[in-house]
Parts: structure tokens; sequence; C-alpha cells
């Protein structure tokens, strides 16, 4: 049987206890380790592991003695229970034993799992799986999890269904990080709202999200776009003492107004151009941009941005120049004009 998408995200959640095999292959190793655990577990609960009803076959002894995988599923442990045998990062070159395995296997044997690297579709491994009646074939792509990948994330963590922008703020969250991080997140979310029943909210997502930038160097581009030039010096002056770099500040500056351009410039207006932003931003900060973008124009954004490659160009210079005293007079005269 063959398995893609949703569909074989629900199997891998709840895959066949009488099956004789199970196929995970898929190009980012930690989504296929993450699924593969997922079935483990569900095939022989979470106390299978420790009750050694999980058998492991390295590859390379495999090929030496293709006799120990059909060994491993006939046999019988001390403790009772459903048994699996997993053998990971598997290749072609070890169809013909996983192939005598699943011809061999009959009812009350062990469940065999293989995880490998996304197959083609003509390779020998996942034809085998694909074609055995009593065996099924999963691959993982790269694609976004959807909302109902989130949603299931969320259930395990314990969490309820989201509020409508918690969703949202999940799903762009979702888009940037990779699958364990993602599940990080999602695990200290459920730790953050413990014991709040209310709805996850965008709120709390940018609560535990990963920061995008250092809190520091945020401060002092909110002061340049928000006209605060009275601010700015004391924050430039905690910049320089951490080490920041002048050409790193003027890079940094450049970003943070190519983000509020690109939110000026959106047809529906900066509120719809923040959700296109990489990474996603989200909560206070969001709407902190927006106003930003609202209050600057996509005018005087270009003026901006205009003084910012200038100041980048002389940097990179050959020229023997005061770095940081060009980008501070720089940062100066952008909040002086964000103050008109």
């Amino acid at each position: 049987m063959k398995f893609q998408g949703a569909a074989g995200l629900r199997y891998l959640s709840a895959p066949d206890p009488k099956a004789a095999g199970l196929l995970i292959h898929g190009a980012d190793p930690m989504r296929v380790a993450l699924r593969r655990q997922e079935a483990v577990a569900a095939l022989i609960g979470p106390a299978g592991e420790a009750e050694m009803r999980l058998a492991r076959i390295a590859g390379a002894d495999l090929r030496r003695d293709p006799a120990l995988l059909s060994d491993a599923m006939r046999a019988q442990g001390f403790f009772p229970g459903p048994r699996a045998v997993l053998v990971e990062d598997a290749t072609d070159a070890l169809a013909p034993a996983i192939s005598a395995a699943l011809e061999d296997w009959r009812a009350g044997d062990a469940t065999l799992v293989v995880t490998a690297a996304l197959l083609p579709a003509k390779s020998a491994l996942r034809r085998l799986f694909e074609a055995h009646a009593a065996a099924a074939a999963v691959a993982l792509y790269d694609d976004p999890p959807g909302r109902e990948e989130i949603a299931a994330e969320l259930r395990r963590a314990g969490l309820s269904e989201p509020a409508r922008e918690g969703m949202d703020a999940l799903t762009a969250l979702a888009r940037s990080l990779g699958p364990g991080d993602f599940r990080q997140v999602v695990e200290k979310l459920a730790l953050y709202k413990l014991g709040d029943p209310a709805p996850v909210s965008a709120a709390d997502v940018a609560a535990v999200a990963p920061p995008a930038a250092e809190a520091e160097l945020d401060d002092v581009l909110d002061a340049v776009a928000e006209g605060d030039a009275r601010r700015l010096g004391p924050l430039l002056r905690r910049i320089e003492a951490q080490g920041v770099a002048p050409v790193a500040l003027c890079i940094a500056a450049a970003r943070h107004f190519r983000q509020l351009y690109a939110m000026a410039t959106a047809p529906g207006g900066p509120a719809e151009g923040a959700g296109s932003l990489r990474p996603p931003v989200f909560g206070p900060r969001r709407d902190r941009l927006v106003r930003q973008a609202q209050a600057w124009g996509a005018v005087r954004l270009e003026q901006a941005l205009s003084l910012l490659v200038e100041t980048d160009l002389a940097l990179r210079s050959a020229a023997p120049l005061p770095a940081m005293a060009l980008v501070e007079r720089t940062l100066i005269r952008l909040a002086m004009l964000g103050a008109r």
C-alpha cells in the first residue's frame, strides 16, 4: 500500500497493528525520525522499548547476515505484547533481505519498520513495500505542515483547538521552522499555557516563538523607525559595547526598512503585508511594524533605503572612514526624517 500527504500522516499516527511492514522515507532526516518515533510508539506502546519489544538492526549487520531480520521478527521476548523490528537508513541494497523477511512473516510476528531517504519511484525497496499486500509505504515530503497536522501536534501536547489568530500564527511559524524545532515550540507552548483554559492566541505564540533578532538591535531599529532620536544615542552606545560591527548594524537597518517598504507597498496595505514577512512576526511586534510602515509611507521609505545603500557602499569602500560614526550619523538622519 502507498500513502502520502495527509493520508500518510494519519496512517503513521495509527498504523495497522496486523501489518507485516512499514516503510517511511523522506528527504528530511528529522521529519522521518519524528514520524518513525510516532509510528513505533503507536505499534508497541510507550513502554515497548523499555520492555525490549523493539529490536534494532544496523544496515551493515543486515548486509553481512540477511537471516538476522527474519530471526528478529520471529523472536519472542520476555514481556508479552506487540513487537517491532527497526531498520534505519536502508537502501536498495537491503531489498533482497527485507523481501525475504516479509515473505517469511506470519501473523504474530513482529512488525518490520524501515526508514530511508527519499526513494525514487523505481526504487526496489519502495516498490517492495508498495506492492506488498500486508505492508505500507509512506513518503514524507518537505511541504510545510497544514492545519490538520498542526492541530494533531497541539493535541499530542495536550492543547485544545486554538483561536483563529492563534492557528494563523502557528501556521506561519511552522513554515519558517523545521519539524523538530516546531515540535519544541509546541511543547514550550503547552508549558506556557499550563493551567490556562483560554484558547491559544497569537500573543501566546509570540511569547514562545524563537526571537527573530536580538532585542537590543530591535530597540535601536525601532527608535530609528519611530523618529525617537533622543533614545537613539544611549542605545547605540550599548550596541557598540556589545561588539556589533558597523557593517552589521547597517545591514540590519536596511533589512528592517526593506520589511517596512514591502509592507507599505502591499496591495492590501501594511497589515496584509505583515503576513508575508519571513521569518514571520506575531503579536505586539507585528502591530508595531504595521504602525511604522503606515507612518513612513512608501515615498519616505524609498528615501531611507537610498540613504542606507549609500552608507553601505561608503563602508565597503577603501577610503579610511570612521565606520561607526558614519552609521550613527545615518541612523540619526533617518530618525529625524521619521519624526517629520
